[in-house]
């Protein structure tokens, strides 16, 4: 097959990831400022980052049996749609707080359910083959995103007000679901019987135990999943959720010098993004999953225990440079191992899973700061990362796990 056309859809994917990315970053920002401006209140705004893992929590015991039951391709196109019909009304309701929340989380839901729907026509879309070189692209587009959405952001805040910016990502993911509709329906074959799209309480249950059979046959697999997940996902979060005040209260930073903290965060994802495309294909899925997520932690490590500016940015730079890396292997990794017509069930009710444990675990460090002072507690939080870290990296280096990271299974 020509080259071209071996990467037209992929490419074409890829552009709507893009754009459904820097929307997202648009609208998130500003309607963190409407909210602000609204209320003067800024426990208001932590609200909508508290609304989220919610959504979770109430759509991801029960989605992934639609999502494996339904057309990836249409579904996705339909959740684009409404959530850019939902997000196109929110400017309407900026009288009302309460009204802003329930559509939100409503954004949300459709979000949580996108997700796992997203991975699984990714996987079927992709050959195995180009899957390594493609995720690492992947990875590269949306940490592209990081920088290009917030920077939009700030352009059209200037130029423009929040709402307008709020409408921008409305159309943006009507523009996304235009373009998943060009894909090519990857589920034309599969024959989905009318009656089992009717989810009753009993295929539920029966969904549930199907991923609990699959995680005891498969412990390896979920090994890696679990111990990747605990240290990108939810002790990352929990850290990151004490990073202002690190930075104000421990490292004495100004606003400006705190800002560019960030950017230097934002430039190691964009170096470290744009040198995994060129090496990612020569490099063992196994060393980017536990030797990438290591140094990821190691980034931490540098920078919970540094005492100034300069020692914060290299800590900041390390683990921002190395997440592109550990995101593509691992991304890899799990599309070779999950079965696409389970993707929906597994990645539905791993995900709510690691919705409750990021709430506990950033509770538990929250609530650790009124007892110790910050900076341990941080320090506390990237010991555990260092911990469940180097037991990954170990588990991917086994001999006998060698094949793991070179097979991919078939449905």
């Amino acid at each position: 097959m020509n080259k071209k056309l071996k990467w037209k859809y992929p490419a074409l994917f890829l552009l709507k990831v893009g754009i459904s990315n820097v929307g997202d970053w648009i609208y998130f920002l500003a309607l963190n400022l409407v909210v602000l401006n609204m209320t003067g209140s800024a426990l208001a705004v932590v609200g909508l980052y508290l609304v989220k893992p919610m959504a979770v929590l109430l759509t991801n015991s029960w989605a992934g049996s639609f999502i494996d039951r339904l057309n990836k391709r249409m579904l996705m196109i339909w959740l684009d749609l409404l959530r850019g019909i939902v997000i196109g009304f929110l400017p309407f309701f900026i009288e009302s707080l309460s009204l802003i929340y329930v559509m939100v989380l409503f954004i949300n839901m459709m979000a949580s359910i996108f997700e796992p729907a997203s991975m699984s026509y990714m996987t079927r879309l992709i050959a195995p083959n180009m899957r390594k070189r493609f995720n690492s692209v992947h990875s590269f587009v949306s940490s592209g995103a990081f920088l290009v959405g917030p920077a939009v952001t700030g352009v059209l805040l200037l130029t423009a007000s929040p709402t307008f910016a709020i409408y921008l990502n409305a159309i943006a993911l009507i523009i996304a679901s235009i373009i998943t509709w060009l894909l090519p329906n990857v589920e034309k074959d599969d024959v989905i019987v009318k009656k089992d799209r009717i989810i009753t309480r009993a295929i539920l249950k029966s969904d549930w135990q199907t991923v609990i059979m699959y995680s005891l046959n498969n412990r390896y697999v979920i090994t890696i999943y679990f111990l990747f997940t605990t240290v990108m996902i939810v002790l990352a979060s929990a850290v990151d959720s004490l990073e202002a005040s690190f930075a104000k209260q421990v490292l004495l930073l100004s606003d400006s010098e705190y800002g560019f903290l960030v950017t230097i965060a934002g430039a190691g994802i964009i170096i470290g993004a744009a040198i995994n495309t060129l090496v990612a294909h020569k490099l063992n899925i196994s060393i980017m999953v536990g030797v990438g997520t290591f140094f990821v932690t190691v980034g931490y490590i540098v920078y919970a225990f540094s005492a100034s500016f300069f020692y914060a940015g290299l800590g900041f730079f390390i683990l921002a440079f190395f997440i592109a890396c550990a995101n593509t292997g691992f991304l890899t990794f799990y599309q070779n191992h999950v079965p696409t017509n389970m993707m929906g069930r597994i990645g539905s009710i791993y995900n709510l899973l690691e919705a409750i444990l990021i709430i506990v675990v950033t509770t538990l460090l929250g609530g650790a700061t009124l007892f110790l002072s910050i900076r341990f507690t941080v320090i506390l939080g990237v010991c555990c990362m260092l911990i469940v870290s180097a037991v990954l990296l170990a588990a991917t280096i086994l001999p006998s796990k060698r094949d793991f990271f070179t097979m991919h299974i078939t449905d």
